[in-house]
């Protein structure tokens, strides 16, 4: 049985993913030989918040592992090192009897992660939540959350999301998990060159393994915060609390909860269209 490695920072472990290209776990596990006996818990549901403003890319939210457990880093919305760059979230794996950690990091196309589905756009291949055109980040309304009033730069594709089917499996190999294995698009990304990920990104999850309530624990299994609009800022207006529950009447079909945010915005856009052209009319 291989031994755990205690991490002093989430900043040491950063350092040997992002240079190195190792695979490492999150705090407090680094190293080759590093491993998790237990497997990690299921993800939970939640809706993502407004993004910020222009320019921020969405990182989904995973768990990490330390000392004490596992505990939810939830996801953010954060600037990326440079223009161009996309995430590769980091992934759970089975390897020779234990629970390898796979760091996320930044590159100039999204890498495998697993085929994890950890929604909003990283359903387990690649990201359609948005992408670069130029210099500018475009997003997909059908899928990412912001105030088309603030960010103009959106389109609307809603044939990336085929079905409503949610598997919260967070991690692959193993019992119960993935089998998911690297496709030719994702295979190319491996040889690219991997930019570790940014200090927010760092502090973000040095936050989140302080916080007793994000801890997984027995009769515990829900973070205190899901997900939050800037990193590190759990306590910030926002932040997301509660997690997402199929609405009532909705039937028995999942309705997953990127459909859900862009079905209320639509519904919202109408009776603001509705409100403009009656406004006339009262005059």
């Amino acid at each position: 049985m291989r031994h755990l490695v205690a991490a002093t920072t989430l900043s040491a472990l950063v350092a040997l993913g992002g240079l190195s290209g190792c695979v490492i776990a999150p705090p407090a596990v680094v190293g080759v030989d590093a491993e998790v006996q237990i497997a990690p818990p299921p993800l939970p549901l939640y809706v993502q918040p407004l993004a910020p403003g222009p320019g921020y890319l969405w990182t989904p939210g995973y768990w990490g592992w330390s000392a004490g457990g596992y505990y939810w880093i939830p996801g953010t919305w954060v600037l990326p090192p440079t223009v161009g760059l996309l995430w590769t979230p980091g992934w759970w794996g089975w390897a020779g009897g234990g629970y390898r950690w796979h760091a996320g990091y930044w590159g100039a196309q999204v890498g495998f992660y697993g085929g994890v589905d950890y929604g909003f756009g990283y359903f387990g291949v690649g990201y359609s939540g948005g992408q670069w055109r130029g210099n500018q980040f475009y997003y997909n309304t059908a899928i990412s959350h912001v105030d088309v009033t603030h960010v103009t730069n959106v389109y609307v594709d809603k044939t990336v999301i085929v079905n409503n089917n949610v598997n919260r499996v967070s991690y692959n190999g193993g019992a119960g998990g993935l089998a998911a294995q690297p496709g030719a698009a994702e295979r190319a990304a491996e040889g690219q060159r991997r930019v570790a990920p940014t200090q927010a990104q760092v502090h973000h999850g040095e936050v989140a393994m302080r916080e007793a309530g994000q801890r997984w624990q027995a009769g515990h299994e829900r973070p205190a915060v899901f997900a939050t609009p800037h990193a590190a800022r759990l306590d910030a207006p926002g932040a997301v609390r509660t997690p997402y529950e199929q609405r009532p009447g909705a039937g028995r079909e999942m309705v997953r909860p990127e459909h859900a945010q862009a079905e209320e915005r639509a519904r919202a856009e109408q009776r603001a269209r509705k409100h403009r052209e009656e406004e006339p009319e009262r005059r």
